[in-house]
Order: C-alpha cells, then structure tokens, then sequence
C-alpha cells in the first residue's frame, strides 16, 4: 500500500516539476519577445516526464561518466530537454518568439499545473478518509 501512495505521489511530483520548468522557459520567451536574436525555448511536457520517471538513478538526474561532466547541466538536468522552438515567421532582428503560440503554451501549461494540483489533492483527500474511517 506504501508503495502505491508513493509512486502515485512520485509521478505527480514529477509532473508539477516538469509544468513548473515549462513555465519558466515559456515566461522566459515571453519577456524576451522584443530581445534582439532570442531564441525560444521549449521542452516536450510527455518526454520530459517518461525520461524523469524511468530515470535509474533517481527522479531527473543526468548518467554520467565522470564527476566533472555536466556539471552545468546537473543543476537542473531538464535544462538538457529544453529545444529551440520551430521558427513560424522570420523577424528581421532574428527573434523566434511568437507571442500567440507563447500565451497560448503559458496558459495551457498552467491549466495543466492546476489539475496536476487537484489530483495531489484529490488522492491526499481520500488517503485521509480512509485512515478516518
């Protein structure tokens, strides 16, 4: 029984994680809408989130072959997911961020962060009730 709260609660921590580093790499493209060679940034929320719960060595960390590898990269190993975005229109000062498809991410990332929240909350919920009788 331990083990299933656990792992219920393990895969949601990782999802609110993975939706709180989109955010932040959305509302980064957001600010850097007028940033002369901006380029936007984004992650795939699905493989981010099967790469950080099949990870070996433990929720979002990064194999390496050496202490000294990566050592940028292990501050927050979902930096290594994050790509550059498709660029739909040219701009003349070489900025890729477009700001329709940014709100548009911002906003259904954070529905997104919301449910993830309800459902933590739902299972917490109904663990309570049952230890209540």
């Amino acid at each position: 029984m331990s083990n299933s709260i656990n792992s219920d609660l393990a895969f949601h921590q990782q999802a609110l994680n993975t939706r709180a580093y989109r955010q932040q790499l959305l509302a980064s493209n957001i600010a850097n809408a007028d940033t002369p060679n901006y380029k936007a940034r984004d992650i795939d929320f699905g493989s981010a989130l099967k790469g950080a719960l099949g990870s070996r060595m433990g929720p979002l960390a990064l194999a390496t072959t050496n202490a000294s590898h990566l050592r940028e990269a292990a501050s927050n190993p979902l930096d290594a997911m994050a790509r550059f975005r498709t660029e739909r229109q040219g701009a003349v000062d070489g900025n890729t961020v477009d700001m329709d498809v940014e709100r548009s991410a911002f906003a259904e990332n954070a529905v997104h962060y919301e449910a993830s929240l309800t459902f933590i909350n739902g299972l917490l919920r109904t663990m309570q009730q049952a230890i209540q009788g």
